[in-house]
Formats: C-alpha cells, structure tokens, sequence
C-alpha cells in the first residue's frame, strides 16, 4: 500500500474516530469494537457501489486509538467517572454500575478505583429511588418490603444498604 493510500485511509478512520467520540465518551474496548464496526460498514458499502473496499487492519485500529490518546480524546478513568456519575443519577446502585463498567471493557481495578473514589451516599441513593418508587411511608409489612428490597436489589444496591433503609422503621 503507498504512503499517501494509508495516510487517507488514516485520516478517515480518524474521521470516523471523531464522529464516534462526538457524541460521548466511551472506554477503549467500546470504542475499538465501533470503529472496527464502522469500518466494517464503509468497506461494505464501498463494496455494494463496485468499488474496491479498503480493509482496515488492527494497526491501523491502534494507531487511531493511540492518537485518540494522545489528544486526550479518549480517556477510560474519565468515562468511569462519569459513567459512574451519570448512572447513579438515574438511581442505580454500585453493583449495578460496577457490572455495565466490566461490560463496556473497564479493567477492574479502575472500576474499583473509581467506586472508591466518589462521594456518593449509596444508602440515601438507596432511600431516595425506595422513596421515589414507593412513596413515604415505606412498607413495614413483610411481603411489601420484600418487594421494595428486591426493587433495590435489581437497581444495584447491595444489601446493606438496603437494609439501612429500613433500619429506621425496624421494632
């Protein structure tokens, strides 16, 4: 391939790179799985119009991603952060938000790292979406409370901050 074919089709999977890290951050392994998708349609599409479609190799790939780094476009502890922040604003709990981090390809240790290092209140963020749900005051019957605590239990929480919830209410 001549340098200035590979510097064009460089400057369109960056093209591409752009268009992908416009709309939101995204980790390194969701990012890599889209530009690869995307260059997968374009080749498919230069296909369909009888064109000799270009295939992208994974050099190419890491060359792109090691740009996007460089340019601090591309930052997986500041997308934990604020996936962490964004998702515990719609009221769900550290498991939940710990298992979508790993299933967007986040290492685990800055998983941990980032869980560790926010303010959040996980017990009052347990006791505002229990209230938000179910309304004051919460259930004291025991099937009633079950279903509160499995809500909580699907939303992330862990257990003992579910049960902090309903410490203030226990006989």
């Amino acid at each position: 391939m001549s340098e200035a074919t590979e510097r064009s089709q460089f400057t369109r999977l960056l093209d591409r790179a752009m268009r992908i890290l416009a709309m939101r951050d995204h980790s390194e392994a969701e990012f890599r799985r889209k530009l690869s998708l995307s260059a997968e349609r374009a080749a498919m599409y230069a296909k369909n119009q009888a064109q000799e479609p270009e295939p992208v190799t994974p050099e190419q790939i890491d060359r792109v991603v090691a740009w996007c780094y460089e340019s601090h476009y591309l930052d997986d502890a500041r997308f934990a952060e604020r996936f962490v922040a964004s998702r515990s604003r719609k009221g769900y709990g550290p498991q939940r938000i710990r298992m979508e981090l790993g299933q967007k390809g986040v290492a685990k240790p800055l998983i941990d790292e980032t869980l560790a290092a926010t303010d959040i209140d996980w017990q009052k963020m347990a006791f505002d979406a229990a209230e938000r749900k179910f309304g004051l005051p919460l259930p004291t019957e025991w099937k009633e409370k079950a279903k509160v605590q499995r809500y909580l239990m699907t939303k992330g929480f862990f257990s003992e901050d579910i049960r902090a919830v309903f410490s203030n209410f226990d006989d």
